[in-house]
């Protein structure tokens, strides 16, 4: 059992990583480069393997309380009108039959008082410059000239990691699929009571309750030439893209403005082929496996990262066994979450047959119901 572990990155899956090794006695650091700490976007949407991996950490009680938990989905065409919901659900479902969504700060602000709380020594404002493996342990080298001498580095900085590119300088980047996604937040109807997927329209539209009285709009959109958005440009055109739709987002389009919180990002993605790490230095999260938002599987898929590493390195007797161990259980749950979400973008941009992508989304979404 190691003594230390270095967490690079305070997102989804470095503060997962913090939590669960921090619970099995190990006294671990967390850096981020951020000197603020801060969480950017909107809102996020959560799917049972989300929830469940947040019970496991323990903070599906706050998540249900700050954010909004609920099951089923409904559909509808470009007018409002109802193309098909699911059927009520059982009267107290477990969180793997849920979904829901949150604010994206809210869902991070519960997650810093956990890692806060499990007792992690937090370093803000710091990045890693070079990793140096010294036998039984690895010494990091950071931006600010310090060093650390730990047993274990868990690099989840991002689909942009600066740790795997000191690590495996020769893979490629990350791939631009097409498509861009705008998300906004907006005030809640009393009707929406459930995640809303608008279909037939000439763009890809999704309402998801995130609190009481609050949903985040996704939209996504076919941007082959991968184009940049001035700031100033974003608000318009979020309300050009909704203009066809009718119902409910008249409203929403109506009363877009600065507290809409419109965030644009194009969708990229990456899967590293194993292995997953390189001496004691091991890669988690987007860092290691980046999607797109179409099973809104990431922040799960990232959160079940830091928990399965924690139980792996709490059973193996060496670091190397634990890391091997790790990636071997975890690739084949990221790939199909990677290649079955960038797969379903491929069929929207191409005007394919959306029942084919309504059937793998199912197939996906059940085969993730399966333990981690």
């Amino acid at each position: 059992m190691i003594e230390n572990a270095l967490i690079v990155g305070g997102g989804v899956g470095g503060m997962s990583a913090a939590i669960a090794l921090a619970r099995l006695g190990v006294a671990v650091e967390l850096i981020d480069i951020d000197p603020e700490w801060r969480a950017y976007g909107a809102g996020i949407s959560v799917t049972g393997m989300s929830l469940r991996a947040f019970e496991q950490l323990g903070i599906l009680d706050e998540v249900r309380r700050e954010g909004f938990v609920g099951s089923g989905i409904r559909l509808r065409a470009p007018d409002g009108s109802v193309v098909m919901e699911s059927p009520p659900p059982p009267a107290a479902p477990a969180p793997i039959d849920c979904s829901g969504g949150i604010m994206r700060p809210a869902l991070h602000a519960i997650m810093q008082r956990h890692v806060r709380e499990a007792g992690v020594t937090i370093t803000l404002g710091v990045s890693p410059a070079a990793y140096d493996e010294m036998g039984d342990c690895v010494e990091v080298r950071l931006s600010d000239g310090s060093t650390r001498q730990v047993e274990l580095v868990v690099a989840a900085d991002g689909i942009f990691s600066a740790s795997r590119k000191l690590l495996f300088p020769d893979i490629a980047p990350p791939r631009f699929t097409g498509q861009g996604c705008w998300r906004i937040v907006a005030d809640r109807p009393n009707d929406l009571d459930r995640a809303e997927i608008w279909i037939g329209g000439p763009v890809k539209l999704g309402l998801n309750p995130i609190s009481h009285d609050k949903l985040y709009a996704f939209i996504l959109e076919n941007v082959p030439d991968n184009p940049w958005y001035d700031e100033a440009d974003m608000l318009p055109h979020v309300a050009q893209l909704l203009e066809p739709f009718g119902g409910a987002i008249a409203a929403i389009r109506d009363n877009l403005g600065p507290q809409s919180l419109v965030n644009y990002r194009p969708l990229e993605w990456l899967l590293l082929p194993r292995p997953w790490h390189k001496g004691r230095v091991v890669l988690i999260g987007d860092a290691v496996h980046a999607t797109t938002p179409h099973m809104a599987s990431g922040a799960g898929a990232a959160t079940e990262d830091g928990l399965a590493l924690a139980e792996e390195i709490a059973r193996a007797d060496e670091v190397e066994t634990a890391l091997t161990a790790f990636a071997e259980r975890r690739f084949e749950r990221a790939r199909l979450i990677v290649e079955n979400s960038v797969r379903i973008g491929e069929i929207e941009m191409a005007g394919g047959n959306q029942m084919d992508a309504n059937a793998m989304l199912g197939g996906t979404m059940q085969k993730l119901r399966e333990a981690f």
